[in-house]
């Protein structure tokens, strides 16, 4: 090789490497004017770009609280579902075939075309994919799509909601709606305590959506919700559902209800109402089951409201159960003829025998004692035309009218409970004042709250406040007493062993429509305690428009003895021993 050719091989060579040189310095330009241009202008757009790609965050669900009975029974609790997501990013090209393989797996429980629709989603990075998914049925689900290759889809734990009872007080403990917010009862009042604080997670994931082991991750720990210990007994509760939904079952009524209170610590001891429902099914939810009828239902009481109207003339020193009555065969009032439920002529009656006779003309007699403003008074005393304070939701105040617009007749109708409207709490709450001395106080159904790490707060309990004399409670426990006799118009309601103090009520239904009583319709009530010398219970029963032969004493004073007989024997009172008096109801 000569040196000519030699010097050109040399000069190839030179540029060669002189154009290798240039573009790799062009390369690395470009490379760092790139970077620059990240690092120093694009920082916050690419860092989130990265981040919206490379990391997935999901809601871990707050435990909800139970609601549990007096005895720690569980009435309401919670348990760990799944709930299936997706990212749309991820699975819209291949939306067919997983909805194809959730279809495949879950069935009717999910709409193909739905959810494809929704992994379809555009621009969104979450949507939900069908929620309360058993586990078994999530992880067929996703090792279907594993097998696939399909990605996108992801599981989601979530804290569900059971009842274990069914519909064992359901009206009172309400029920969670699809969002798991609190709808009625208990749990809509105490939603926020029940709920407690979601916790989070967020964790890197590779371009196809699966969780990168050992990568950084952010959690945030969910703080479970309190739990809350009701005044209800459960069992007494199931028998007194079992036992009111035989009584309307019989009766072939509209509805009813059966309430029990504790009247020397005003607690609620079961809350029972026909037709009811049941939470876990989450069928025929319809608002004659799912209203709180002892809460919101209003209706005119008729003779129970008897009690209330001695209670006042008692207090007033103007009637005693001896006090003798001339009762008229009827009486004409306003244009108005008004009679009793049955046909008589002149009757004398002491006040006891009104009570025990439940004779309308004898308490209207009785009431002439008093003014409108001096029974309107006392009906406010007794908690009538107002909220009982009960810790539940959705309370109706009843209608109790102003006396100023009064006439004879409402003055008249009004002391035997026609022409005034009540909830049953609010009867529970006035007769509960008499049984108890004379003292009222407001209804509780919850005890108390345990937070998550164990620390039980009770809950305020109100002061009783004393609204009539206890010589008046007494009197006015004696005339009830003459009701349950053999004489009286509910012996059915007696207890072996244990004097019973009650009251048989029988109403006129109002058309809600028209506003005009509904001839031939009735609602018929008992209320009673027991022991009578030594009140402990109270049990109230309405039974509204029975199309059987029906009665307060025939038909509501049997479920009445039945769930008070329940209560007295579970809770271990034993009959004071005590002879019932011999009160005369005729002079």
């Amino acid at each position: 090789m000569n040196a000519s050719t030699r010097a050109r091989r040399a000069g190839v060579v030179r540029r060669r490497v002189q154009i290798s040189l240039a573009i790799v310095l062009v390369v690395f330009l470009a490379f760092g004017a790139r970077l620059l241009q990240i690092q120093g202008f694009d920082t916050s757009a690419y860092a989130a770009m990265a981040s919206d790609a490379g990391t997935r965050s999901t809601v871990v669900p707050a435990e909800r609280g139970e609601i549990l009975d007096r005895n720690g029974v569980p009435l309401a609790t919670s348990f760990d579902g799944i709930t299936l997501t997706a990212d749309p990013k991820l699975t819209a090209e291949n939306a067919p075939q997983i909805a194809g393989i959730l279809r495949e797996v879950l069935g009717s429980d999910i709409d193909y075309f739905d959810v494809i629709d929704q992994l379809r989603k555009p621009d969104s990075r979450f949507v939900y994919v069908v929620k309360d998914v058993p586990a078994w049925q999530a992880d067929q689900v996703m090792d279907g799509l594993r097998e696939a290759d399909l990605n996108g889809v992801f599981v989601q734990h979530e804290s569900l909601r059971s009842y274990p009872n069914g519909s064992v007080a359901a009206n009172l403990i309400g029920r969670l709606n699809d969002d798991g917010q609190g709808v009625g009862g208990l749990e809509q009042k105490y939603d926020e305590l029940l709920s407690g604080t979601d916790g989070s997670a967020t964790y890197n994931v590779s371009p196809t959506g699966e969780k990168i082991p050992l990568a950084d991750s952010q959690v945030t720990e969910m703080v479970p919700g309190n739990d809350v210990r009701t005044t209800i007994d459960s069992d007494l509760q199931w028998y007194a559902d079992d036992a009111l939904s035989q009584a309307v079952q019989a009766a072939d009524a509209d509805w009813g209800l059966a309430v029990t209170l504790d009247v020397q610590t005003c607690e609620v001891l079961q809350m029972s109402q026909v037709p009811t429902f049941d939470a876990d099914a989450k069928t025929d939810l319809t608002d004659a089951k799912t209203v709180s009828r002892g809460l919101q239902t209003v209706y005119e009481p008729g003779s129970v409201m008897k009690t209330v109207t001695m209670a006042a003339l008692a207090d007033q020193g103007k009637i005693a159960p001896t006090t003798p009555i001339s009762v008229p065969s009827s009486m004409l009032i306003d244009g108005f003829t008004i009679g009793d439920a049955w046909d008589h002529g002149q009757l004398n009656l002491t006040a006891a025998g009104v009570i025990a006779k439940s004779s309308n003309l004898g308490t209207i007699i009785a009431a002439q004692q008093m003014d409108d403003e001096t029974m309107h008074e006392y009906l406010t005393r007794f908690g009538f035309g107002q909220k009982t304070g009960v810790d539940l939701p959705g309370e109706s105040v009843g209608i109790l009218t102003d006396p100023a617009g009064w006439s004879k007749a409402n003055h008249a109708t009004i002391s035997f409970g026609q022409g005034v409207s009540v909830t049953a709490m609010q009867m529970v709450r006035a007769v509960g004042a008499i049984a108890n001395g004379g003292q009222i106080c407001d209804p509780s159904v919850v005890s108390g709250l345990q937070s998550p790490d164990g620390v039980t707060t009770a809950t305020p309990q109100d002061t009783p406040q004393q609204i009539i004399s206890q010589d008046a409670a007494r009197s006015v426990t004696t005339m009830m007493e003459a009701v349950v006799t053999d004489e009286g118009s509910a012996p059915a309601a007696q207890i072996p062993g244990y004097r019973v103090a009650g009251k048989t009520g029988t109403a006129w239904r109002v058309d809600p429509d028209s506003g005009r009583y509904v001839s031939g319709s009735h609602t018929v009530s008992f209320v009673g305690f027991a022991p009578a010398d030594a009140p402990r219970f109270l049990t109230y029963v309405v039974i509204d428009n029975p199309t059987a032969a029906a009665s307060g004493g025939g038909t509501a004073a049997p479920v009445f003895r039945d769930i008070m007989s329940m209560a007295l024997q579970r809770f271990g009172i034993l009959p004071t021993g005590a002879g019932a008096p011999q009160t005369p109801t005729t002079w």
